[in-house]
């Protein structure tokens, strides 16, 4: 939402936008602090490869159960279509899982054995994929209802790579100044707080009638619910992001050959993921500025060409001063991205099962997301010796893939949220 755009909308609009605004930025502040690849991140990556001697294959593996809360996201988002809790469908939800989360962070603070702290992780996963999914069902139903979903995507991943890019160098200097196993939980006292403020903020921020469970609502649910499984474009959208984000991942190789290979300090790879989150903010500042005005099918075409150059580019991985060039330029190209195709998702979900179908979808590329880490390390350390070059190779050659399914979409020279408004509605 550009701020000509703001400035156009009716005085009544503006205030429940401003506040909406500053609860995706507060939601999503939380949100990349506290995910598994934020603040606890490399803190954690570091603990097992100094204190147990982890491989690449073994540090991803066991990191793969906690994908497990955000594939079945789903199920979060249609206990909150159809069962509201307190009377309320998303704030009162939003308001446990911050609480659960910042408990969990706060027991963790106490363990070091592996088994131990991969349940708590787990816990904590949980919690921030439950919220995940209720600030994804306020998204759609508001984003829908002011035709601003694409600026609210922008909002939530702007402040999510701002609250990453400080994780990033706060994990780094955790890393480089203390013992593996105080950096670890140090982290996780700083992230046991951080909770606290999306708690209040989903109390205070956002404006929600409450939601009698009577049987015209539950039969409305019901509709909503099965028009997700009945619309054509969600199912193509679904293909689609699932083989958008299908590639070789890289990212745990990617670590391991700046470490062992490069010779990187950790306190230079935290400022890397900085680095790359700062790329980030400088896509979203670009789509807010300048791409506002570009079709949906436009800006899913320059999203492919852009991570398929960004993510090639990583072949040229040398030294220093390459790699934050690359961690840069690649997180522009994955902002647009992100922008690009949760947008499309957005606008597409039905009436009533905002919950779900935006949480469906978005499992869709979590479920990817795995499957293509998994894939990266596994063919890094097995088909290609430990190289890094092939592995970019075929990751680049994966994301180039995705051309060929735009045209499926159907979209024509539309912007985002017009396809939708044509798309046939549940009766």
């Amino acid at each position: 939402m550009s701020l000509a755009a703001e400035a156009a909308r009716p005085t009544e609009e503006q205030v429940p936008l401003r506040r909406l605004m500053a609860f995706f930025a507060l939601v999503y502040v939380v949100e990349g602090l506290g995910q598994t690849g934020g603040l606890i991140a490399q803190p954690l990556n570091y603990f097992l490869k100094q204190q147990y001697g982890w491989t690449p294959v073994q540090v991803t593996t066991y990191l793969t159960v906690l994908n497990l809360p955000w594939i079945i996201k789903p199920v979060y988002g249609v206990i909150s279509d159809f069962v509201p809790l307190f009377g309320y469908r998303r704030k009162a939800y939003l308001v446990l899982a911050n609480a659960g989360a910042a408990a969990a962070f706060f027991w963790m603070t106490r363990l070091s054995a592996p088994g131990e702290l991969i349940l708590v992780l787990l816990l904590t996963a949980y919690a921030m994929a439950i919220a995940s999914t209720l600030c994804g069902a306020v998204l759609v139903e508001n984003g829908q209802r002011f035709r601003a979903s694409d600026a609210f995507v922008n909002q939530q991943w702007l402040w999510f790579n701002i609250a990453a890019m400080a994780s990033s160098l706060l994990g780094g200097l955790l890393v480089e100044r203390l013992a593996p196993e105080a950096a670890l939980h140090m982290a996780a006292a700083i992230l046991a707080v951080a909770p606290l403020t999306a708690l209040f903020g989903s109390l205070w921020l956002i404006e929600e009638q409450r939601s009698p469970i009577d049987l015209a609502q539950l039969k409305s649910t019901f509709r909503g619910f099965v028009a997700t499984f009945r619309r054509r474009e969600l199912w193509l959208i679904a293909l689609f992001l699932f083989l958008y984000y299908f590639n070789p991942g890289f990212a745990t190789p990617l670590y391991y050959h700046m470490t062992d290979e490069l010779k990187f300090s950790q306190q230079f790879i935290g400022i890397l993921g900085a680095v790359g989150s700062a790329g980030w903010i400088a896509g979203s500042l670009f789509h807010r500025w300048a791409l506002t005005g570009l079709s949906s099918k436009a800006l899913l075409n320059l999203s492919i060409a852009l991570g398929t150059a960004s993510t090639a580019a990583f072949v040229l991985l040398h030294g220093k001063t390459s790699a934050v060039l690359l961690n840069f330029a690649s997180g522009v190209a994955g902002m647009i991205a992100f922008v690009a195709t949760l947008t499309l998702a957005a606008d597409f979900c039905p009436k009533r099962s905002e919950g779900f179908a935006f949480a469906a979808l978005m499992s869709v590329t979590n479920l990817s997301a795995a499957l293509s880490d998994n894939a990266g390390s596994y063919l890094y350390e097995h088909l290609f010796d430990n190289r890094l070059p092939p592995l970019v190779i075929a990751s680049a050659g994966f994301t180039a893939l995705a051309f060929a399914f735009v045209p499926l979409l159907r979209l024509g020279d539309k912007r985002p949220g017009e396809a939708a408004l044509q798309a046939h509605e549940p009766g």
